[in-house]
């Protein structure tokens, strides 16, 4: 499979015509976050450190994803004008529609925070009550205010009333494992104001350990009216097909899965159409990939070049996951200062790719 180019093997497949399934289009109905449309109810995660701009741009110019949302900014940072949460301001007309995340544990300062991006043009405020990392979680904010429904929907109203433009909150099933507050949670956000919901499935206390526990998720679903979306443990287009089944969400959030991996969008959405799978892309497509993500976001980022290549150590690795000369390349990126340093690592490991496969023309996918 790999010996063919990516567009050659979509053709293949397109003339054998395989059907591995039925279609499933109502899996794909469109939902509202107040008068905000999306379409497809596939959508990206908030992640720190990932979900810059540039990563946003990627996930929809691969197509099939309706929402993308930014990295987590700091209410008490925007309060404070602190340079780097500016420089975290990243959001533009193109990738609409966007949700732009806050968090913090103070009504006031979320308020304020609120507006603030509103005016900045902000579509969706979206609130953090989800983060489970102890710099953030240990100062009461993100899933911390999981532990207190009354604050956690103090804040949220405090929210609501301060904008005009819908608010959504994104929530763990709970703070310590086996107490679910996100169910009782959901229906005092919902008689808030809040109009949608994003639920991952686990425990704050969890981390990322153990398994999403998905009937918590459709809990939630079946305690509210306004949109719900599932999220956890959703790898592959059949896990998203099994995750609106199980729970009837309204819509799939996709979080680390699509880490390196922005084609996962078009890939579930194509499933869920269609029933058939769309090939994975080969080799010399994902490296081409990670590529313009590094340009891109050299070209777009408000942080200086060096910075934005540290930042890169981590996101380009993803990419690479399976292919040859993946472990030669993971430890060269660990060493890049510079836009051009990647550049360098990535027609080195084309160049391997090519010898070891017979995959990929180095000229065309670097310059």
């Amino acid at each position: 499979m790999h010996n063919a180019s990516f567009f050659e093997y979509m053709e293949s497949i397109r003339r054998l015509h395989f059907v591995l399934a039925p279609p499933t289009t109502d899996f794909l109905t469109p939902f509202f976050i107040g008068d905000v449309k999306i379409d497809p109810p596939i959508t990206l995660a908030p992640m720190s450190n990932v979900t810059t701009h540039a990563y946003r741009v990627l996930c929809k110019e691969s197509g099939g994803c309706g929402l993308v949302c930014t990295e987590l900014l700091s209410s008490k940072a925007i309060q404070y004008r602190n340079k780097r949460t500016y420089q975290m301001l990243d959001w533009r007309k193109g990738e609409s529609p966007v949700a732009v995340q806050l968090f913090g544990s103070e009504a006031e300062s979320m308020a304020e925070a609120a507006r603030f991006v509103q005016d900045m043009g902000a579509e969706i405020v979206d609130i953090n009550m989800g983060c489970w990392v102890p710099k953030i979680a240990g100062k009461g904010a993100g899933a911390a205010l999981l532990r207190d429904v009354d604050k956690a929907a103090s804040v949220v109203k405090a929210v609501v009333e301060a904008v005009s433009v819908p608010v959504t909150v994104k929530v763990r099933a709970g703070f310590e494992m086996g107490h679910i507050t996100a169910i009782e949670f959901a229906r005092a956000a919902q008689d808030a104001g809040v109009k949608m919901i994003a639920v991952h499935g686990r425990f704050a206390e969890q981390g990322f350990k153990g398994e999403a526990d998905w009937s918590i998720i459709q809990g939630v679903k079946e305690a509210v009216q306004i949109p719900v979306l599932g999220n956890g443990d959703i790898n592959t287009p059949e896990d998203a097909e099994r995750m609106l089944t199980e729970t009837g969400v309204d819509g799939v959030m996709i979080g680390r899965a699509a880490m390196g991996n922005p084609w996962i969008f078009s890939q579930i959405e194509h499933y869920l159409r269609t029933g058939e799978q769309l090939p994975p892309p080969g080799y010399s497509d994902r490296v081409r990939m990670a590529m313009r993500h590094a340009r891109l976001q050299v070209e777009t980022s408000e942080f200086d070049e060096y910075q934005v290549c540290m930042q890169m150590r981590s996101q380009l690795p993803p990419y690479l996951a399976g292919m040859p000369g993946k472990r030669w390349a993971n430890e060269a990126l660990k060493q890049v200062e510079s836009l051009q340093d990647v550049e360098v690592v990535m027609m080195e490991l084309l160049e391997r790719i090519h010898r070891h496969t017979g995959e990929g023309n180095t000229e065309e996918t670097i310059h």
